[in-house]
């Protein structure tokens, strides 16, 4: 078992394995997402990858395949404001393990592997956000300790 920065050449699994989340997306909330598609075109993911400020991380197996995901972006606030304390936070924009390989802990080590990356670039604290209606990824998140932020509501009008 590896985790290590993603390559160009994961870009195929990576678009595999974003499918799958918006599979769970669209079944949640069929009136918000397509049933097939990505978040990211092939160009998108080549940049992120590139990107200093964003990073991809795979989960790759024994066999070297490649069982889970793990996209971060580091934001900070640039200067106190009268409002908001400057801090550095790594926002884990998605977390995502292979439908087959799931049950395996593979979304616990890469939610560990993002918090000791978060305290290596010396970050406050480490953000996600997760959809209501996706009950099995709030059970998760909430078994590894994280706790609700802020709500965010609708109306379906």
């Amino acid at each position: 078992m590896t985790i290590r920065q993603a390559e160009l050449n994961d870009i195929p699994r990576l678009q595999e394995l974003l499918a799958q989340i918006l599979e769970v997306h669209h079944i949640a909330r069929p009136d918000l997402f397509h049933p097939v598609g990505s978040k990211f075109t092939d160009e998108d993911l080549k940049e992120v990858i590139e990107d200093p400020q964003k990073s991809i991380f795979v989960y790759e197996d024994e066999s070297g395949e490649v069982q889970g995901h793990l996209f971060t972006i580091v934001e900070e606030t640039k200067e106190e404001s009268t409002t908001q304390v400057k801090h550095k936070t790594l926002f884990i924009d998605d977390l995502c393990v292979n439908q087959a390989a799931r049950g395996q802990k593979i979304g616990e080590q890469l939610y560990q592997f993002a918090i000791e990356h978060a305290k290596q670039l010396g970050c406050y604290n480490l953000t996600l956000h997760v959809w209501n209606d996706n009950a099995g990824a709030l059970r998760f998140y909430e078994r590894l300790g994280m706790k609700p932020q802020y709500t965010a509501m609708e109306e379906i009008l």
